[in-house]
């Protein structure tokens, strides 16, 4: 009977632990083809917060009158006035604050991105580091995100092509730009952090999927800009690049 019984249970223990498996397996299947529903349901709520702060920030934006331009002798200070927009917005932004709003097609992505890329604020969606610059500025814009986890924003970072769109919209302005190409660095490589006097934006994810040991960056150049008061334009930045060392990098 006592061998009976010691039987029974070790096939209960094994059972217990096939099914174990089974449930870990389908967990990582589930997060590896999308992503952790629990952490996303997190950033969900935290979006929608984020939706309402950006529209209020939107709402109470005061834009300087931007220097129109009709004739190509003027696009220098055009830009330079977008630049000074830029800096002034960014001067007004704390850690975790809603920026604007980051869309990537390829990506399935429409998210507001927020600023600081510590822990507490990459769990709210993409999120730019702070010692990178906002759009229109002429410098590095940083923005890195999740892939697994927190809604995945940039769960297939690597699916990003030559000639896709990132769009990002901010109270000052609407900025187009077009991936170029991508490079894998360590993830200690903070040289990628460094602006090299031009418009780029760096979209940055762990790589690879599950794993922290490399960083995945996806570079896009500007394409097209639409301030908030004034006509589109073609956006090369070499322009405001002539300037010289920009007077509105800090």
């Amino acid at each position: 009977m006592r061998t009976m019984s010691a039987r029974t249970a070790f096939r209960w223990a094994g059972t217990a632990l096939i099914a174990s498996g089974v449930l870990v397996l389908a967990w990582v299947v589930l997060v590896w083809q999308w992503q952790d529903p629990f952490t996303a349901l997190y950033t969900k709520w935290e979006q929608r917060e984020l939706r309402s702060e950006y529209a209020h920030r939107v709402a109470d934006y005061r834009p300087p009158r931007l220097v129109a331009h009709k004739k190509k002798r003027n696009l220098a200070a055009y830009e330079l006035s977008v630049a000074a927009a830029a800096r002034r917005y960014r001067h007004t932004l704390h850690e975790g604050d809603a920026i604007g709003r980051i869309k990537v097609p390829r990506l399935g992505l429409n998210m507001i991105f927020v600023n600081g890329t510590d822990t507490d604020t990459l769990k709210k969606g993409p999120a730019r580091d702070l010692q990178s610059y906002l759009p229109g500025e002429g410098r590095l814009i940083y923005i890195a995100g999740h892939r697994t986890t927190y809604l995945a924003p940039f769960s297939n970072i690597d699916k990003l092509r030559r000639g896709d769109l990132v769009t990002l919209e901010l109270p000052y302005g609407v900025f187009k730009y077009r991936i170029t190409g991508h490079r894998i660095v360590d993830a200690n490589d903070l040289s990628v952090l460094r602006s090299h006097g031009r418009e780029m934006v760096a979209l940055q994810a762990c790589h690879p999927r599950f794993f922290a040991t490399n960083r995945y960056i996806a570079y896009a150049r500007p394409v097209t800009v639409k301030p908030w008061d004034g006509a589109p334009y073609r956006y090369s930045g070499t322009e405001l690049a002539a300037l010289g060392r920009h007077p509105l990098s800090n």
